[in-house]
């Protein structure tokens, strides 16, 4: 027998993720936002009223994915998995267990490396050649649940965040369609993460972003291809100004901003203040 599957989302990630599901032939029995004045300034945030209407789907708004509204509507349609992706609240132990089968979630790194945050930054500043896409049974633990699949993307010396993110984003789409019968069909085969390998990356904030002379041309190239959009860029600081890099040029010989082994050469920059 089919499951009985829930989305929750807000993010246009999310919305692929479940045209993604229509377009392998695949069905939803209720769709979880946030209510539309919530988060309207969010970037990326969308409104699933049209997709809900369009394919007759009951859809939920509201505040918190905890709220007890959430656990009625999961026991209501009788759900046996819930998808959340794109989603900012951290789902307590009630709601993970209010499905019949669980929760699901995706993180873009090849778990359990790269547990927490910033995972597109801090691949390319630890110059990994690979990173992916897991998806994942969410646990009350960050990004340590039983692993249903994974997908690998490789990275190389000059892929920046704007590149990553696109095929993060495309990878989650093709786990999607890739396991998405055998989730409803019964047919996924968990498997527990590695504690032995596994690590966590802290959180960055845009302050992280700043270049210093003290670095060497391949730390200052890495920051600025991690950092670029969507990201809110690498910067220098220079007398009362700012300048904001989001693609640079190292040399050993000449350039603009000295480093330690050379200089860095901004490309596409703005100058602030």
């Amino acid at each position: 027998m089919n499951k009985r599957i829930a989305f929750a989302t807000c993010v246009q990630l999310g919305l692929s993720c479940i045209e993604e599901i229509y377009r392998v032939g695949g069905n939803l029995d209720l769709l979880i936002t946030l209510k539309d004045e919530k988060a309207k300034n969010k970037s990326g945030r969308i409104y699933l009223d049209d997709f809900a209407a369009k394919h007759n789907v009951p859809l939920l708004k509201i505040d918190n994915i905890n709220n007890q509204e959430v656990l009625d509507a999961l026991k209501e349609h009788q759900i046996d998995w819930l998808f959340i992706i794109g989603w900012s609240q951290i789902a307590k132990k009630e709601v993970l267990e209010a499905p019949n089968n669980g929760c699901i979630g995706m993180h873009p790194t090849l778990l359990p490396v790269g547990r927490g945050r910033a995972a597109i930054p801090w691949a390319i500043i630890k110059g990994l050649d690979e990173t992916g896409v897991t998806m994942f049974k969410l646990d009350e633990g960050v990004d340590t649940g039983d692993i249903i699949g994974q997908g690998v993307i490789q990275l190389n010396e000059s892929t920046t965040a704007t590149e990553l993110y696109e095929k993060v984003d495309d990878m989650h789409i093709s786990l999607i369609a890739k396991y998405w019968e055998d989730i409803v069909t019964n047919n996924i085969n968990l498997v527990k993460q590695h504690e032995a390998d596994a690590t966590k990356w802290p959180g960055r904030k845009p302050k992280d972003g700043e270049i210093l002379t003290s670095m060497t041309m391949d730390e200052a190239d890495k920051l600025v291809r991690a950092v670029t959009r969507p990201y809110p860029g690498a910067f220098l600081n220079k007398e009362d100004k700012t300048l904001r890099i989001w693609s640079a040029k190292t040399s050993v010989h000449e350039g603009e901003i000295k480093l330690s082994d050379g200089y860095l050469t901004p490309i596409d920059y703005e100058i602030e203040g």
